[in-house]
């Protein structure tokens, strides 16, 4: 890199209410595809994720189990969040937790220092609260139930009425500062739905917010008010600051670790925690004179038979039960595939078994499986030097520098569904030219020139399995690893790296290729269909 700034990518830390479904597993694969694609760029990457464990809901779930909220959880972090990392193979940098030390003294100093500046007074509130969202509603934001009663749109569940006595942070001070960042620069809110929509929210202004609770002692205690503990998004928020050092001293290893990774190149986000992201938090860092994100990125939702998946509603659908049936990589490839990323996306198992049949089990899998066989067969496992490339060959030749090129800026700008159809369909295009040139006629021939053009074919095959290994290594990078492996590419010398992944002709003669398990094993259809 040409700077010392590592690109910073985060998930949302997720609440330990319960265990992790699908759609949490969804946002952190495609951190983590972002942020390996980044490191094979040759970046500095920080990849940070974690768990949101004080307020409300964790305290009342905690109680419903009869336990008290740190033991609660201590056991959903080992025993469910952390776990679900390796399950679906992220690789990630960091795990911040919000009961950790080092997140709550960081924000007890950055809530003094606000508070010394003048930023937060005491006051009293009294209005709706949804303790799903551990969100203050405004009442438009309610829909209508039974009788008199409001509800919470997302969780479908009555709004409690809260009436205390808590601090509050001049939220409203920064509305046209807010509006004058974002018109500046449009692209700190994506996609553009989320832009239009957090813009509307701030034109219509903005209310001071209540960032303490004295009714419950479940969170960071106030440090100047011991009654009250810190708002649980107050609390949260920060933790993508004080995970890296925030407010630490100078030339400590957290002002150094500071200095190296703030601002946030991306916060990554569902839609429904937006506003908290786009407006809240980067008026906290204003009041602080921190820089803000680069980028705060609001995906969708995923559904399941129309509705968002959920664990309150009992439709969520755990990671490990897809993994089971098709492994992680094509567990990753499914959600980053056949989702637009930043709009709702629908799962079903039918699209799921098609897709992996289809494009991974027949497509790639059946590609590599056959080139491999026929060198092994023919050439004694050893990668054939290739002779004058023809036409055919230059068509892939091109193709491959438009692939890597697409692929490049279509990732890069969370457009995973685009960069992983121009890859699929250079597989399409390497499968017609074996198609097309029939390297199995030309193995039954014994002449020279026969020979030699079987050698180009299969030469040509496995140098553009590397490429594709290359390009498909951060959306599966198991099955791209043994692949590199089976090809000759690790013994060829060679590094997996974006920049020069195009560049033709870089597997050596003579290694050798081997014949393994098939990569995408055919699978039986689950019960689930």
């Amino acid at each position: 890199m040409t700077s010392n700034k590592a690109f910073y990518l985060t998930t949302p830390i997720y609440y330990v209410n319960d265990a992790p479904h699908i759609g949490h597993g969804y946002t952190t694969v495609a951190g983590d595809v972002m942020t390996r694609w980044h490191r094979m760029a040759g970046e500095d990457v920080w990849f940070l994720t974690g768990t949101d464990e004080h307020g409300q809901k964790v305290l009342r779930t905690a109680e419903a189990n009869g336990v008290a909220p740190q033991a609660w959880a201590d056991k959903l972090v080992a025993d469910a969040w952390l776990p679900v990392l390796d399950v679906i193979d992220a690789a990630n940098d960091d795990f911040i937790r919000t009961t950790q030390e080092r997140h709550t003294k960081r924000v007890q100093r950055f809530l003094s220092q606000l508070k010394d500046a003048g930023h937060i007074y005491e006051g009293a509130y009294e209005g709706p609260y949804c303790v799903g969202c551990e969100e203050f509603k405004l009442p438009g934001d309610l829909i209508d139930g039974d009788g008199d009663e409001k509800l919470c749109p997302i969780h479908s569940k009555p709004v409690e009425l809260v009436s205390e006595s808590n601090y509050f942070f001049k939220l409203s001070a920064y509305t046209d500062a807010l509006i004058k960042h974002y018109e500046a620069n449009p692209q700190a809110i994506r996609p553009e739905s989320a832009y239009n929509e957090v813009m509307s929210f701030l034109r219509s202004g903005l209310q001071d917010l209540s960032i303490s609770r004295s009714t419950f002692d479940w969170g960071i205690e106030v440090p100047w008010d011991p009654s009250q503990v810190v708002y649980v998004w107050f609390d949260a928020l920060l933790n993508y600051a004080t995970a890296v050092g925030l407010g630490d001293e100078p030339g400590s290893e957290g002002a150094k670790k500071f200095a190296e990774t703030w601002p946030a190149d991306v916060h990554l986000v569902g839609k429904d925690i937006l506003r908290f992201h786009a407006v809240i938090w980067p008026a906290m860092l204003m009041a602080a004179d921190l820089p803000l994100p680069k980028c705060v990125f609001a995906h969708g939702w995923l559904l399941v038979g129309g509705e968002k998946m959920s664990k309150s509603k009992l439709t969520g659908i755990s990671p490990q039960s897809i993994v089971d049936l098709i492994g992680s990589d094509a567990f990753r490839y499914y959600f980053m595939r056949a989702i637009i990323f930043g709009q709702d996306g629908s799962f079903s198992w039918e699209d799921l078994v098609a897709r992996y049949t289809s494009e991974l089990a027949n497509g790639l899998g059946n590609l590599a499986s056959r080139v491999q066989a026929m060198v092994v067969k023919n050439f004694d496992g050893l990668l054939p030097a290739p002779g004058e490339l023809t036409a055919a060959e230059k068509v892939l030749t091109d193709l491959l520098v438009k692939t890597a090129a697409q692929a490049d800026v279509s990732i890069r700008a969370f457009d995973f569904q685009t960069g992983i159809v121009a890859v699929k369909e250079f597989v399409d295009a390497v499968n017609l030219y074996v198609t097309e040139q029939e390297p199995w006629t030309l193995a039954k021939k014994d002449d020279a020139e026969s020979r030699l053009r079987l050698a180009t074919i299969l030469y040509t095959v496995c140098e553009s399995l590397r490429a594709i290994s290359t390009l498909y290594a951060p959306i599966m990078p198991k099955s791209m690893s043994a692949l590199w492996s089976d090809i000759g590419a690790a013994e060829s010398g060679l590094g997996q790296s974006i920049a020069e992944v195009a560049t033709w002709g870089q597997l050596k003669p003579g290694v050798k290729i081997t014949k393994s398990e098939s990569m995408f094993p055919r699978i039986e259809e689950p019960e689930q269909i």
